[in-house]
């Protein structure tokens, strides 16, 4: 008989086994699953919907909602995440995940939510979204569950090894510099800046991942910033996710000063150095392929990896 509740203490040894069992090309260690779920600022047990067989769990469901704003008092009222969810394979067919996605749309229908989303959550998402290709059938289950599809964002990786920085970039941060821009790694004195940047022009996950990164050990030469005229109009960073020297990201130009090749300037800045700290690779999980970044990414040598749906159900 499958019995169903939330999640108690001691659950997350059997949750990370069904995780790697279920998701293989998604694997997580116990001690990243505490940090990115158990330690999350907007953890509720509640929202942590299992299934048993006995003692033996067979799926799983988690739903999260804000109870602390990503940014000032917005704690997004209307709109609830669902961040990954697996059912045992030998357990596949029976209902148990419709009855556990009823059971975590349930607890964020109680909270007021409205909006649904998989997966796009921030700040501790594990993959932005479906990856069709490889869970077909976790996205016809949400398909069959009236999701529906809101845009593809993709993965992106670059190899390093053969990296050479282009001698057109050089000659264009060279351009710039005479006309007053500087591009340079961040010090302690950038940093208020530099977040309140990355917040404002951009998205406050942003900030965050600069003030939790280098909290958590970045060392500040992994951002570098671009000013002009002692303003700050651009920055990038890497390493900054999870403590990953090979993650790179975030990234962004002030749409202002766009059209001078600074983000061109600034992206082979960081390859360059990602490489002379001796990485092999660059990657990251989330762009829009079609998206000016996505072009300049792709222009650079960038491939695209992964695909995947942000997925929106309406309760």
């Amino acid at each position: 008989m499958i019995t169903y509740r939330t999640y108690q203490t001691g659950d997350e040894k059997r949750i990370v086994q069904l995780w790697n069992a279920s998701l293989p090309k998604d694997p997580i260690m116990p001690n990243r699953f505490r940090n990115v779920v158990l330690l999350d600022g907007n953890f509720d047990p509640k929202g942590m919907c299992l299934a048993f067989d006995g003692e033996r769990l067979v799926g799983c469901v988690f739903a999260i909602r804000r109870l602390t704003p990503m940014t000032g008092n917005d704690l997004e009222p209307e709109n609830g995440w669902m961040t990954f969810f697996f059912v045992d394979q030998q357990y596949k067919r029976c209902g148990i995940g419709r009855e556990l996605l009823q059971n975590a749309t349930a607890f964020l229908h109680s909270h007021g939510i409205k909006h649904v989303f998989f997966a796009s959550y921030a700040p501790n998402y594990i993959l932005p979204g479906i990856d069709e290709e490889t869970y077909s059938e976790g996205y016809q289950f949400l398909l069959a569950h009236q999701f529906e599809k809101l845009y593809s964002p993709v993965a992106m990786d670059y190899n390093l090894v053969s990296y050479v920085r282009p001698e057109s970039i050089l000659h264009l941060k060279e351009k710039r510099m005479l006309e007053g821009y500087t591009f340079t790694q961040c010090h302690d004195k950038d940093l208020y800046e530099v977040i309140q940047f990355a917040n404002l022009t951009f998205n406050p996950d942003w900030g965050r991942a600069i003030r939790e990164g280098i909290l958590q050990g970045l060392p500040l030469h992994r951002i570098l910033v671009v000013r002009k005229n002692e303003k700050i109009v651009g920055f990038c960073m890497y390493g900054g996710y999870e403590g990953v020297p090979d993650r790179f990201g975030p990234f962004g130009v002030d749409p202002d000063q766009q059209g001078k090749g600074l983000g061109k300037i600034i992206l082979h800045e960081c390859l360059y150095q990602m490489k002379a700290e001796g990485l092999h690779g660059a990657w990251f999980l989330w762009t829009g392929e079609a998206s000016s970044a996505g072009y300049l990414y792709k222009k650079t040598g960038f491939k695209t990896t992964r695909r995947f749906h942000v997925m929106r159900k309406d309760i």
